[in-house]
Protein backbone atom coordinates (compact mmCIF):
# COMPACT_ATOMS: atom_id res chain seq x y z
CA UNK A 1 0.00 0.00 0.00
CA UNK A 2 2.84 2.49 1.24
CA UNK A 3 5.00 1.52 -2.43
CA UNK A 4 2.01 1.91 -4.50
CA UNK A 5 0.77 5.53 -2.51
CA UNK A 6 4.07 6.64 -3.55
CA UNK A 7 4.40 5.47 -7.11
CA UNK A 8 0.78 7.09 -7.39
CA UNK A 9 2.02 10.04 -6.43
CA UNK A 10 5.14 10.18 -7.88
CA UNK A 11 3.69 9.34 -10.89
CA UNK A 12 1.65 12.95 -10.83
CA UNK A 13 4.24 14.65 -10.19
CA UNK A 14 6.30 12.98 -13.47
CA UNK A 15 3.73 13.72 -15.99
CA UNK A 16 3.32 17.14 -14.59
CA UNK A 17 7.01 17.87 -15.48
CA UNK A 18 7.04 16.03 -18.75
CA UNK A 19 4.02 18.71 -19.51
CA UNK A 20 5.99 21.83 -18.61
CA UNK A 21 5.11 22.40 -14.68
CA UNK A 22 8.37 21.56 -12.57
CA UNK A 23 6.43 22.57 -8.77
CA UNK A 24 6.46 19.26 -7.30
CA UNK A 25 9.93 19.00 -8.19
CA UNK A 26 11.28 22.39 -7.15
CA UNK A 27 9.25 21.70 -3.86
CA UNK A 28 11.34 18.06 -3.30
CA UNK A 29 8.26 16.64 -3.76
CA UNK A 30 8.97 14.36 -6.97
CA UNK A 31 10.74 11.61 -4.98
CA UNK A 32 10.05 8.29 -4.18
CA UNK A 33 11.18 9.00 -0.02
CA UNK A 34 7.51 8.11 1.63
CA UNK A 35 8.08 10.48 4.20
CA UNK A 36 7.67 13.65 1.67
CA UNK A 37 4.30 12.01 0.65
CA UNK A 38 3.03 11.51 4.35
CA UNK A 39 -0.03 14.47 5.45
CA UNK A 40 -0.54 14.02 9.16
CA UNK A 41 -3.69 14.63 9.01
CA UNK A 42 -4.59 12.35 5.97
CA UNK A 43 -2.61 9.82 6.05
CA UNK A 44 -2.68 9.52 9.76
CA UNK A 45 -5.24 11.09 11.86
CA UNK A 46 -7.91 10.42 9.84
CA UNK A 47 -7.60 6.95 9.08
CA UNK A 48 -6.97 6.70 12.87
CA UNK A 49 -10.32 8.31 13.73
CA UNK A 50 -12.40 6.63 11.33
CA UNK A 51 -11.30 3.49 12.56
CA UNK A 52 -11.89 4.23 16.30
CA UNK A 53 -15.07 5.60 15.25
CA UNK A 54 -16.48 2.84 13.23
CA UNK A 55 -15.28 0.27 15.48
CA UNK A 56 -12.53 -0.94 12.47
CA UNK A 57 -15.26 -1.22 9.76
CA UNK A 58 -14.23 2.04 7.99
CA UNK A 59 -10.96 3.33 7.19
CA UNK A 60 -10.15 6.27 4.89
CA UNK A 61 -7.17 8.48 3.89
CA UNK A 62 -5.07 9.65 1.74
CA UNK A 63 -0.96 10.31 0.95
CA UNK A 64 -0.23 14.25 0.83
CA UNK A 65 -1.47 16.23 -2.81
CA UNK A 66 1.63 16.86 -4.78
CA UNK A 67 1.44 20.12 -5.91
CA UNK A 68 1.08 21.39 -9.48
CA UNK A 69 0.40 24.46 -11.38
CA UNK A 70 -1.98 23.54 -14.76
CA UNK A 71 -0.90 27.28 -15.75
CA UNK A 72 2.50 26.19 -16.75
CA UNK A 73 1.55 23.19 -18.95
CA UNK A 74 2.57 23.41 -22.56
CA UNK A 75 -1.77 22.31 -23.21
CA UNK A 76 -3.57 23.50 -20.37
CA UNK A 77 -6.75 20.76 -20.95
CA UNK A 78 -3.91 17.75 -22.27
CA UNK A 79 -1.67 18.50 -19.35
CA UNK A 80 -4.52 18.52 -17.04
CA UNK A 81 -6.04 15.31 -17.95
CA UNK A 82 -2.46 13.41 -18.17
CA UNK A 83 -1.44 14.48 -15.09
CA UNK A 84 -4.69 13.28 -13.49
CA UNK A 85 -4.84 10.16 -14.98
CA UNK A 86 -0.49 9.22 -14.41
CA UNK A 87 -1.45 8.01 -10.69
CA UNK A 88 -3.77 5.77 -11.82
CA UNK A 89 -2.26 4.59 -14.91
CA UNK A 90 0.81 3.79 -12.83
CA UNK A 91 -1.89 1.83 -10.27
CA UNK A 92 -2.97 -0.25 -13.32
CA UNK A 93 0.79 -1.07 -13.98
CA UNK A 94 1.42 -2.09 -10.80
CA UNK A 95 -1.23 -4.50 -11.02
CA UNK A 96 -0.18 -6.31 -13.92
CA UNK A 97 3.02 -6.54 -13.15
CA UNK A 98 2.17 -8.44 -9.87
CA UNK A 99 0.94 -11.04 -12.33
CA UNK A 100 3.75 -12.35 -13.66
CA UNK A 101 6.06 -11.39 -10.75
CA UNK A 102 4.05 -14.12 -8.94
CA UNK A 103 4.03 -16.19 -11.70
CA UNK A 104 7.98 -16.06 -11.62
CA UNK A 105 8.21 -16.37 -7.41
CA UNK A 106 6.27 -18.92 -8.22
CA UNK A 107 8.06 -20.87 -10.46
CA UNK A 108 11.59 -20.28 -8.46
CA UNK A 109 10.20 -21.36 -5.19
CA UNK A 110 9.09 -25.02 -6.72
CA UNK A 111 13.04 -24.82 -8.27
CA UNK A 112 14.62 -24.24 -5.10
CA UNK A 113 12.50 -25.57 -2.02
CA UNK A 114 14.13 -23.57 0.63
CA UNK A 115 12.95 -21.01 -0.54
CA UNK A 116 8.86 -21.87 -0.76
CA UNK A 117 8.33 -20.61 2.48
CA UNK A 118 9.86 -17.17 1.72
CA UNK A 119 8.14 -17.38 -2.26
CA UNK A 120 5.14 -18.01 -0.85
CA UNK A 121 5.20 -15.33 1.62
CA UNK A 122 6.01 -12.74 -1.65
CA UNK A 123 3.20 -13.80 -3.92
CA UNK A 124 1.11 -13.23 -1.08
CA UNK A 125 2.22 -10.00 -1.06
CA UNK A 126 1.95 -9.56 -4.72
CA UNK A 127 -1.69 -10.43 -4.49
CA UNK A 128 -2.46 -7.89 -1.61
CA UNK A 129 -0.48 -5.69 -4.79
CA UNK A 130 -3.08 -6.30 -7.35
CA UNK A 131 -6.33 -6.04 -5.45
CA UNK A 132 -4.65 -2.61 -3.66
CA UNK A 133 -3.46 -1.29 -6.73
CA UNK A 134 -7.00 -1.57 -8.56
CA UNK A 135 -8.98 -0.52 -5.94
CA UNK A 136 -6.79 2.77 -5.77
CA UNK A 137 -6.80 2.94 -9.60
CA UNK A 138 -11.24 2.70 -9.34
CA UNK A 139 -10.92 5.11 -5.82
CA UNK A 140 -9.54 7.77 -7.78
CA UNK A 141 -11.80 7.38 -10.74
CA UNK A 142 -14.20 8.27 -9.07
CA UNK A 143 -15.92 11.85 -10.16
CA UNK A 144 -16.13 13.64 -6.80
CA UNK A 145 -13.67 16.57 -6.65
CA UNK A 146 -10.88 16.69 -6.22
CA UNK A 147 -10.41 12.72 -6.96
CA UNK A 148 -8.56 12.31 -10.30
CA UNK A 149 -11.45 11.43 -12.22
CA UNK A 150 -13.13 14.55 -11.88
CA UNK A 151 -10.28 16.62 -13.70
CA UNK A 152 -11.20 14.25 -16.66
CA UNK A 153 -14.95 14.52 -15.82
CA UNK A 154 -15.28 18.38 -16.14
CA UNK A 155 -13.94 18.29 -19.20
CA UNK A 156 -17.09 16.32 -20.71
CA UNK A 157 -19.58 18.54 -18.66
CA UNK A 158 -20.89 22.33 -20.90
CA UNK A 159 -18.39 25.27 -19.03
CA UNK A 160 -21.17 26.92 -16.80
CA UNK A 161 -21.63 23.26 -15.28
CA UNK A 162 -17.92 22.49 -15.20
CA UNK A 163 -16.99 25.69 -12.85
CA UNK A 164 -20.29 24.77 -10.35
CA UNK A 165 -18.89 21.12 -10.38
CA UNK A 166 -15.41 22.07 -9.65
CA UNK A 167 -16.51 24.16 -6.65
CA UNK A 168 -17.74 21.05 -5.27
CA UNK A 169 -13.79 20.58 -4.14
CA UNK A 170 -14.48 22.23 -1.22
CA UNK A 171 -16.91 19.77 -0.10
CA UNK A 172 -15.20 16.51 -1.44
CA UNK A 173 -13.89 15.12 1.59
CA UNK A 174 -16.89 15.32 3.35
CA UNK A 175 -18.60 13.52 0.06
CA UNK A 176 -16.39 11.44 -0.14
CA UNK A 177 -16.74 10.32 3.65
CA UNK A 178 -20.62 10.38 3.68
CA UNK A 179 -20.48 8.68 0.20
CA UNK A 180 -18.16 5.42 1.98
CA UNK A 181 -20.51 5.50 4.74
CA UNK A 182 -23.68 5.20 3.56
CA UNK A 183 -23.25 4.63 0.02
CA UNK A 184 -22.11 0.74 -0.29
CA UNK A 185 -24.32 -0.27 -3.10
CA UNK A 186 -22.97 2.28 -4.95
CA UNK A 187 -19.57 1.36 -4.09
CA UNK A 188 -19.97 -1.94 -4.60
CA UNK A 189 -21.44 -1.43 -8.05
CA UNK A 190 -18.01 0.81 -8.43
CA UNK A 191 -15.60 -1.58 -7.80
CA UNK A 192 -17.39 -4.50 -9.39
CA UNK A 193 -14.98 -4.07 -12.32
CA UNK A 194 -12.28 -4.41 -9.40
CA UNK A 195 -13.59 -7.79 -8.31
CA UNK A 196 -13.72 -9.55 -11.17
CA UNK A 197 -10.67 -8.34 -12.80
CA UNK A 198 -9.10 -9.63 -9.40
CA UNK A 199 -10.71 -12.73 -9.55
CA UNK A 200 -9.03 -13.66 -13.16
CA UNK A 201 -5.80 -12.34 -12.57
CA UNK A 202 -5.86 -14.96 -9.29
CA UNK A 203 -7.85 -17.76 -11.78
CA UNK A 204 -4.55 -16.84 -13.91
CA UNK A 205 -1.38 -17.12 -11.24
CA UNK A 206 -3.35 -20.00 -9.59
CA UNK A 207 -1.46 -22.70 -10.93
CA UNK A 208 1.95 -20.80 -9.75
CA UNK A 209 0.99 -20.13 -6.70
CA UNK A 210 3.04 -22.32 -3.62
CA UNK A 211 0.89 -24.19 -0.83
CA UNK A 212 1.24 -22.26 2.38
CA UNK A 213 -0.91 -20.44 4.92
CA UNK A 214 0.06 -17.30 4.11
CA UNK A 215 -0.86 -17.10 -0.03
CA UNK A 216 -4.07 -16.06 -0.49
CA UNK A 217 -6.77 -18.46 -2.34
CA UNK A 218 -4.83 -21.49 -1.19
Amino acid sequence: LLFSMVAHEYAHGYAALKQGDSTAHSLGRLTWNPISHIDPFMTILLPLLMYFTTGGRIVFGGAKPVPVNPRNYLNFKRGDIIVSLAGVATNVVIAICCVPLIILVGLIGRISPAVMETAALTQAMLQYGILINLGLAAFNLIPIPPLDGSHVFKYILPPAWALNYQRIGAQGLLILILLITFGGPILNLWFKPVFILYVLASNTVFPFLVPCPWTMGT
